[in-house]
């Protein structure tokens, strides 16, 4: 859980200090890259659920070979996969902010903060990996322990580059570029190291048919559902834009707050999957579903009682990331729908988790499609196209995220029937 809020302080302490020290344009302009750049990590994040589910499996199997093929597999495959997103990631950064309408006076700062940040993914890549095959291990400590040291030379180097150098938005995608590899080359460190029967050598990298094809089943569709979330919210953010740089401003440091919420919530679904991956390869059915009750009603309770906290003192929050009023009111208007959201996502996220824990992701991935991306963005065409306020953009949520659950639950019954 804290693993995850310290991945979301690398882009919250850019926008932060961004805002705080060069003033709302940049906080604009860095805000404005939030959804396409969870377009590209999500997608990372999808493998790297992918490398915790067939690393868990396999140690609930107690196949200590396959286990050692999983864990050199995925490796090149996550690092393939990063080194593909970052060059992708370069070729296309401007023409896709101008796609989505970015605002003229934000474009600049937007264009160059993305291609800064997107150096450093191979990093994000490498990381997902090694925190996915230590938690998969049962070790979740030191993944949090490499990420506050990151974290903290990431908030210190952006004081540095904004301040004493004036680098305004590149200075904060290079500070969290540095930090992505410094977290990466110390979590590579520990799994060197070794944790039971997990030791990683470069002698024993190799893509084993088998177990790739195993791992992308999984991993693709886990990545793809975290892109189909960031392309429809990309044209939320298209909805955004049609409102002025204040508003643009004031919903991006929103976000940030939505995405701490979200991350401590996406803590539990991932100890979802790796519990029910783990007891599915042992062969215990009756903890399958017990992993995923209590792993829900974490989530939903923890997200309800931060959410609520951040909403009563929404205006200290926001006073980190700027000092202008206009912004914090303009950022409190959307999250006083948010913050009653966000719980009720927690029945469609921890089942799609349970769902991947089960070895299932193409048709949950589809329902994903339909409930969490074309409803979207048909609500944009239809309903905020008619009223064209910021309540009208953002209930769009809570209603996709409760009937993409309704059908999740529906099939990961069906599946957990046929176990």
């Amino acid at each position: 859980m804290f693993s995850n809020i310290l991945q979301v302080l690398f882009n919250i302490a850019d926008i932060a200090v961004a805002g705080r020290f060069a003033g709302p344009l940049a906080l604009g302009a860095v805000g404005s890259t939030s959804h396409l750049l969870f377009l590209f990590t999500g997608i990372l994040m999808g493998i790297g659920g992918g490398v915790n589910v067939i690393v868990a499996f396999y140690i609930g199997a107690k196949s200590k070979e396959s286990m050692d093929l999983s864990v050199h597999s995925s490796f090149l495959i996550s690092l393939i996969a990063g080194l593909l997103l970052m060059f992708i990631g370069l070729i296309f950064a401007n023409p896709v902010l101008v796609l989505i309408k970015t605002k003229p006076e934000l474009l600049e700062g937007a264009v160059l903060y993305f291609k800064i940040y997107m150096l450093g993914i191979p990093g994000v890549a490498v990381f997902n990996y090694g925190n996915a095959v230590l938690s998969a291990a049962g070790d979740t400590k030191r993944p949090l322990f490499y990420l506050t040291a990151a974290g903290v030379i990431n908030v210190i180097l952006n004081l540095i580059f904004v301040i004493s150098f004036n680098m305004s938005c590149a200075g904060v995608a290079l500070a969290s570029t540095i930090s992505q590899y410094i977290s990466a080359l110390l979590v590579m460190a520990a799994i060197f190291k070794g944790l039971g029967n997990i030791k990683f050598s470069f002698r024993k990298l190799s893509l084993n048919r088998e177990i790739s094809i195993k791992l992308l089943k999984i991993g693709i569709p886990a990545g793809l559902q975290n892109a189909i979330f960031s392309v429809a919210n990309t044209f939320i953010q298209v909805g955004v834009n049609s409102f002025n740089a204040i508003m643009v401003a004031g919903t991006a440091a929103c976000s940030n707050l939505d995405n701490i919420v979200y991350s401590t919530m996406n803590g539990f679904y991932t100890a979802c999957a790796t519990f029910i991956g783990q007891n599915y390869g042992a062969g215990k059915k009756d903890r399958i579903i017990k992993s995923m009750i209590i792993a829900n009603v974490y989530a939903f309770v923890i997200g309800a009682i931060e959410s609520t906290l951040m909403y009563i003192f929404g205006h200290q929050c926001f006073a980190l990331f700027t000092t202008d009023p206009a912004v914090i009111e303009a950022g409190m208007l959307r999250f006083g729908i948010m913050f009653f959201s966000l719980p009720v996502a927690s029945f469609m996220d921890n089942t799609i988790a349970a769902n991947r824990g089960l070895g299932k992701t193409f048709v949950p991935s589809i329902i994903v499609l339909i409930g969490s991306c074309f409803f979207r963005i048909a609500w944009i065409y239809t309903v905020f196209a008619y009223f064209k306020t910021i309540p009208s953009l953002f209930l769009l949520y809570i209603f996709s995220w409760i009937i993409t659950a309704i059908a999740e639950m529906i099939y990961f019954f069906k599946q957990y029937r046929n176990i």
